[in-house]
């Protein structure tokens, strides 16, 4: 009988059940517990090896080039951050509301590490985020006029929530690059939240995307319901530096479930 129950497990998948049955069984027969109190302990291991699988993968879907997390980030070696700030954006609000995150600042000083954090807390609480360097999704968006994938592509792309988008500084940009990047913005407008972070204040992006009123609309968007950080303090990088990959994080607590939605607030800015 008890082949045929591993068996049975094994075909219906039943990870967690299966690492957990020899060891339950026999904790049953030594303190012969109930029936209903073995089937719910094997039920609560089974429900925990699915949260941990579905959060290994969508870590994995969200292409996050290294392991960041706001616990590793050195909040006491950037002045320029402020750390009680950083971690109420922690508790995911800013999704909730589809607010947009702009982190502004030299090189150096952290902004992709913050960022990464953030997306890292939410495929924690059960979003589904993307990471993307800024010249990357570019090529991406122009290589799918070539084969007239853009509307799948920009689908895709406009469910991730949320969407960053790292380094959005000094680019060579094609026109149709240019278009492609704000019909992706104006498709996620309102409905999720997008994460950049850039080397230059917005005003230099008239330089970079070379279109006054494109860029107009595009700021228009991307800073209504919009919190901008900007960072402004020494770089990070250098010997003694721990801004490089870091060791894996082995946990993260949910803040708060992502089917929640809360009333839209106004602008903010985190200086």
């Amino acid at each position: 009988m008890l082949d045929q129950l591993r068996g049975l497990i094994a075909q219906l998948r039943f990870r967690g059940m299966e690492a957990a049955l020899d060891a339950e069984i026999e904790r049953a027969e030594r303190d012969r517990v109930t029936a209903v109190d073995l089937l719910h302990r094997m039920l609560l291991e089974e429900a925990a090896s699915k949260r941990q699988r579905s959060l290994a993968y969508r870590l994995k879907q969200a292409h996050m080039p290294w392991d960041w997390s706001l616990e590793s980030f050195p909040f006491a070696r950037q002045p320029g951050v402020d750390k009680g700030q950083i971690q109420t954006l922690a508790g995911l609000d800013f999704l909730r509301r589809s607010d947009n995150v702009l982190l502004i600042g030299p090189p150096g000083t952290g902004k992709t590490g913050i960022a990464l954090g953030l997306l890292r807390e939410a495929c924690v609480n059960g979003y589904r985020g993307r990471f993307y360097n800024a010249q990357t999704l570019l090529d991406e968006l122009y290589a799918s006029l070539a084969d007239r994938s853009s509307l799948r592509l920009l689908r895709r792309l406009s469910r991730f929530q949320p969407l960053l988008i790292d380094e959005l500084s000094y680019l060579t940009l094609k026109p149709e690059q240019v278009d492609m990047f704000f019909r992706l913005i104006d498709q996620r407008y309102l409905h999720a939240s997008t994460i950049i972070t850039t080397n230059v204040e917005l005003t230099a992006w008239y330089d970079l995307f070379q279109k006054k009123p494109l860029v107009d609309a595009l700021l228009d968007r991307l800073q209504h319901h919009c919190i901008t950080i900007r960072i402004n303090g020494p770089s990070l990088r250098g010997p003694a530096s721990d801004l490089g990959p870091p060791k894996p994080t082995t946990s993260a607590r949910p803040t708060a479930s992502h089917d929640n939605r809360t009333s839209r607030k106004s602008p903010r800015s985190i200086k």
